[in-house]
Order: C-alpha cells, then sequence, then structure tokens
C-alpha cells in the first residue's frame, strides 16, 4: 500500500530558473497538498498535463527526492526514516534511467539482481522469466547501444523488476513505443496486478490509462483536482471518457483560476 498525506514538494529557484519561468518568486510548488491511498492488487494511474507534478510525486515516493512537507508510506515504511527498506519494496522505471550502452541486458540485469542481494540462481530464474515474456533472449548478449528503442525499454523493465517488487512504479512506460512493443508492457502490468502487485503509472495516454487502470488521479499544477475510479470521475464531469473528463477538468481549473 502508498499512502500519502499532505504532501508537498518546493523548490528553490535560481536567478537563471526564475528569468526562464518569467517569475519573481523565488520558490515554486511542484506538488501543493496532495493526498493518496493505493492499495495493492490494483493499476493506479497519474494524470496531468507537463510540468503538472506527477514525475516530481513518483521520485519522492521512490526516494530519490524528500517531501517538503507531509508524508509519504510504502508497505507502512515512511519513504524520509526508512527509505533504504522502501526501495527493497519498489521497482521504479523512469525514461530518465538509462542503461551502460557498453554493456549488455545480461550483465546489467545480473549487476541490478547483485546489488539487490540476491543469488545466482535466483537471478538466473528471475532472468529467463522476464527475458522470455518480453523477447530479448536472443539479444541478450548484445550491447546496449546496439539495440532498438523499444528493446532498450523492455530491458530496463525487466532489470527494475529482477527484485520481484511488491510495488511497481513506472514513469511513462510506453512513451515512445511501437504499439506492439506497448502493448507487451501494459499487458505484463496487468500480470502483475493479477499477482497481487500495487501498479502505480503516469501517462498522458488517456486511452492507455482508460483501458488499463482501476483508479486515476488527475493533477494540475500541483494539486489533485479528483480521483477515484474511472465511472466516478465520468460521472462527476459529466463525461463519457477519459480525454474528455481530463479536459474538463483542466479547462476548470485552469481558465478559472481555481488553482
Amino acid at each position: 500500500m502508498i499512502e500519502i498525506e499532505n504532501f508537498t514538494k518546493v523548490y528553490k529557484l535560481s536567478k537563471k530558473q526564475r528569468l526562464e519561468l518569467k517569475t519573481r518568486n523565488h520558490i515554486r510548488k511542484a506538488v501543493d497538498g496532495v493526498s493518496l491511498l493505493i492499495p495493492k492488487g490494483e493499476i493506479f494511474g497519474l494524470l496531468g498535463p507537463n510540468g503538472a507534478g506527477k514525475t516530481t510525486t513518483l521520485r519522492c515516493i521512490s526516494t530519490l527526492l524528500k517531501p517538503t512537507q507531509g508524508s509519504i508510506r510504502v508497505c507502512g515504511h515512511d519513504t524520509i526514516k526508512h527509505p533504504e527498506k522502501v526501495r527493497k519494496k519498489i521497482g521504479f522505471l523512469t525514461n530518465e534511467i538509462r542503461m551502460d550502452p557498453d554493456f549488455s541486458a545480461k550483465y546489467m540485469f545480473e549487476f541490478f539482481g547483485h546489488l539487490h542481494g540476491l543469488n545466482d540462481e535466483v537471478i538466473g530464474e528471475r532472468r529467463k522469466k522476464l527475458f522470455s515474456y518480453f523477447e530479448i533472449e536472443e539479444f541478450q548478449n548484445k550491447k546496449i547501444e546496439q539495440l532498438s528503442t523499444g528493446m532498450k525499454q523492455k530491458i530496463s523493465i525487466a532489470v527494475s523488476l529482477v527484485h520481484d517488487p511488491e510495488v511497481i512504479i513506472f514513469d511513462e512506460p510506453t512513451n515512445g513505443l511501437d504499439i506492439v512493443t506497448a502493448r507487451s508492457v501494459t499487458n505484463y502490468l496487468q500480470l502483475l496486478k493479477e499477482e497481487g502487485k500495487l501498479v502505480l503509472i503516469s501517462t498522458h495516454i488517456m486511452s492507455e490509462a482508460e483501458r488499463l487502470c482501476d483508479r486515476v488521479a488527475i493533477i494540475v499544477n500541483g494539486k489533485k483536482v479528483i480521483d477515484g475510479s474511472l465511472e466516478y470521475i465520468m460521472d462527476t464531469t459529466g463525461t463519457r471518457n477519459l480525454e474528455d473528463a481530463f479536459f474538463n477538468l483542466y479547462l476548470q481549473y485552469t481558465e478559472r483560476g481555481k488553482v
């Protein structure tokens, strides 16, 4: 379970950043007072426009950043007090994480497996399962730099899951992938859910979220504007699909100055 209570993240802005953002403010609230409760056994989507605070939220959950205010707990462990316990429970994938181009997929998988304290037998079993599903076996001894974008993404996913984590956190997992590769990724997320895992994703693709997620939260300008089941969100907004619901809320909370 992920428990987020009144989570706020504030950044101090440099002079250069203030000029780029055309603001005189010396701080910026990337996330402002967000609370969420996400149980195991579901796929939860974090939706919002660029700069809404999605990636910042995922980074704080994954202990890469610390909340300025509020608290975040993963499987009962506070991300600030016990970050090492949180990291053992999660698998985190972001597009900013890159595999070393000079090493092979097999080497990278074994390297991260050992970092998680797994023995060679367990690593071998996990590699066989994940490389088979994502069709990596044929390419496992090639250098990362020689592989396609889709294959690199599948390897990154396999590596992030080497330790069979209870909580899977993926930031834009299908970004830039062709339709076949993207479907193999989303199908695997469904399998993880069926195993009782908690799967948390951010995505810009509303149709993907609508097909994949049990519940979603929409964030605009760092604030949560709604969360719940897809049916609840569409009923609340009087719309027939998630994309229309998203734009309805986005326009409401920007044009009217409520956020």
